[in-house]
């Protein structure tokens, strides 16, 4: 291993903005055994199932619609 490096030609990260980040979030096992159903048909991880969702609700900026009766 080097002592220094030189960093002076060094890029950014152009994907640095779509970095995940981990949470704890509290979801119905329920939705969970739904996704984990849709992840044996399609072979994706069942996370990875739940967080493109979420990214496409973001994306077109859906807005929740909710109805009490």
């Amino acid at each position: 291993m080097k002592a220094e490096y030189d960093f002076s030609k060094a890029k950014k990260n152009p994907y640095a903005k779509k970095l995940k980040k981990q949470i704890t979030i509290n979801i119905d096992l329920d939705t969970i055994d739904y996704f984990k159903s849709q992840s044996e048909i399609s072979g994706i991880p069942y996370q990875t199932l739940i967080n493109l969702y979420l990214s496409d609700c973001a994306f077109k900026k859906k807005q929740l619609q909710l109805s009490w009766q």
